[in-house]
């Protein structure tokens, strides 16, 4: 009899990944399929969010991780900010991105950390070795997925099949790929598109895109140079160098260490036509370095400057995730630490529905809390990081007025270089949180150690000596904090007939704790507290039936 998976994940890159080990730590049968034998050696997504890190920590391979780094233990993740070139006197060494300052080493309970996604990718593939519930078809492809109102279904065959016809679809390309490969079909419950932004499961749910296109063409270079390195070093000891420059109109020339060494990556705008064999790139390196050097090349790719959202993240019993939903130029470090936070939230809700006690509802919040932050992120973050650039470089330049620049690049530095704190991507308006009256997913929020409803749960130390975060549980989480018993035993009654896990976590209400401003929390297995308050709503029941998505 044909087997059939809970679960089908096309696209094996780190969110892919992800997700498998997400359903497999929750026992969920899951397939992965992916066309790539091993992990691809492209130096991209390298630097990973504090709340990325604590993914890793719940995955259980966050030293396996944090060891994996190619940068020497300890080494400063911060970022450098030069007008015109590398040898210009205005730079700003800033920790763009770095998750660094107070507020967010207190909202964490992981620091961040930086390396290569292929890095990444090998940590995870080989944690996903340890799930025995998941099955991995490496070296194989989709080309073609059907639902119906029980299944999905994936049809695969071996990756010697060319790419490029699976993503220019006709019935000619389906006789050839019958006529020349022994296609195989995968039953699932559930189909969840990893599969990037040419995604074959976001077109076969026919589902559209929409933003902004900048109609740029841009270069990702990796090279080596010893002599860049030894250059570098007249700065504060830092992992990126963004050059500015009037004439680029906002967008970056952006080198990026690999390794504290000779390993670099440049990202840079380039002509339209632009090959590697008719641009000279070594040219344009030493254009916005400001001076020449030496330097042998690896690899030279492209990629087109765009932010795009797709309409809808759900069509039935199939999903997308990561670059099938979502694509924006590798700006401030959004792109790969958005997809792992789309494979967390949809995995525990895809696994509490196949346990049966989550509903519909819990799955279709999944589009209702990720699609509204990537949009703000994309709009605001990086489509409206390029436009503010624009007009800051169209407005100040030193060589029409020196004091005038001077002074608005001091300014620059302290509000454009870093991170704003106030980016807490929230789900106060998804429906399966109680939140406020009026309240959206939004990325406009406040890292406070205050426990409300659609935020992350900051850490706190408990009375045992241990973090919070290491209590917490798989399910649902209730700390009660010298909370009043009867409230502790009904809301775990509700649960219970419910039939939603939930941990209860018993401390005082002191030593820090009292920060979370209420005595009791519900936290959700992604570690957002769905609700906070001394006394129990009304209805306890609706509100666990509420945040089950029953």
């Amino acid at each position: 009899m044909e087997r059939t998976y809970d679960v089908a994940i096309v696209g094996g890159g780190p969110v892919g990944v992800g997700l498998a080990v997400e359903l497999g730590q929750r026992g969920v049968s899951t397939v992965l399929v992916e066309r790539h034998l091993s992990p691809q050696p492209i130096p991209k997504g390298q630097s990973l969010t504090n709340r990325t890190l604590e993914h890793f920590y719940f995955w259980h391979c966050v030293d396996e991780l944090r060891a994996a780094r190619v940068m020497p233990p300890g080494y400063p993740i911060g970022g450098v900010t030069v007008y015109r070139d590398l040898t210009s006197p205005y730079f700003h060494a800033g920790q763009a991105f770095s998750g660094r300052g107070s507020a967010v080493r207190d909202f964490y309970f992981q620091a961040n950390e930086r390396l290569p996604q292929y890095c990444t990718e090998a940590v995870l593939r080989n944690r996903l070795k340890q799930l025995p519930s998941v099955e991995t078809r490496f070296g194989q492809t989709a080309i073609r997925v059907e639902q119906d109102e029980e299944t999905a279904n994936l049809t695969i065959v071996s990756s010697n099949v060319s790419e490029d016809a699976f993503y220019s679809w006709s019935a000619d390309t389906e006789q050839q790929i019958n006529r020349d490969a022994s296609g195989q079909t995968l039953r699932a419950k559930y189909v969840v598109g990893c599969d990037g932004g040419k995604s074959l499961v976001r077109q076969s749910m026919g589902i559209d895109r929409g933003g902004r296109n900048f109609d740029q063409r841009m270069v990702l270079a990796v090279f080596r140079s010893k002599e860049l390195h030894e250059f570098l070093n007249k700065f504060p000891p830092s992992t990126t160098y963004r050059v500015m420059k009037p004439e680029l109109q906002g967008y970056w020339q952006f080198f990026g260490r690999i390794d504290v060494g000779e390993g670099f990556f440049f990202h840079a705008p380039v002509p339209r036509d632009a090959t590697p064999d008719n641009f000279d790139f070594l040219g344009l390196l030493h254009e916005a370095a400001g001076f020449s050097f030496n330097a042998e090349f690896d690899h030279i790719g492209f990629w087109d400057l765009r932010v795009m959202v797709a309409s809808q993240y759900r069509l039935g019993r199939t999903f997308i995730a990561g670059d099938a939903c979502h694509q924006h130029p590798p700006y401030g470090g959004f792109g790969l630490n958005t997809g792992l936070e789309d494979a967390v939230n949809l995995g525990w809700k895809l696994a509490a529905t196949l346990q049966g006690w989550g509903g519909q509802r819990l799955l279709d919040s999944y589009d209702q809390e990720r699609r509204p932050i990537f949009q703000e992120t994309g709009e605001v973050m990086i489509a409206g990081g390029i436009d503010q650039d624009r007009r800051w470089l169209e407005r100040y330049n030193p060589d029409r007025d020196r004091a005038e620049f001077e002074r608005a690049w001091a300014e620059y530095g302290a509000t454009r270089t870093v991170r704003p704190q106030s980016y807490e991507p929230h789900y106060e308006g998804s429906s399966v949180v109680m939140g406020p009256a009026g309240g959206v997913c939004s990325i406009h929020g406040r890292m406070s150690l205050r426990a409300e409803a659609g935020h992350h749960l900051a850490p706190r130390q408990l009375s045992n000596g241990r973090n919070v975060y290491e209590e917490l549980s798989d399910g649902f989480t209730l700390l009660a904090l010298d909370a009043d018993d009867t409230a502790v035993r009904t809301l775990e009654s509700a649960a219970n007939e419910r039939h939603m896990p939930l941990k209860v976590v018993r401390d005082s209400y002191a030593d820090g704790r009292e920060a979370y401003s209420a005595h009791l929390v519900l936290v959700r297995p992604d570690q957002y507290v769905v609700w906070a308050g001394d006394m129990l709503p009304s209805d306890t029941t609706a509100m666990i039936e509420r945040v089950a998505g029953q």
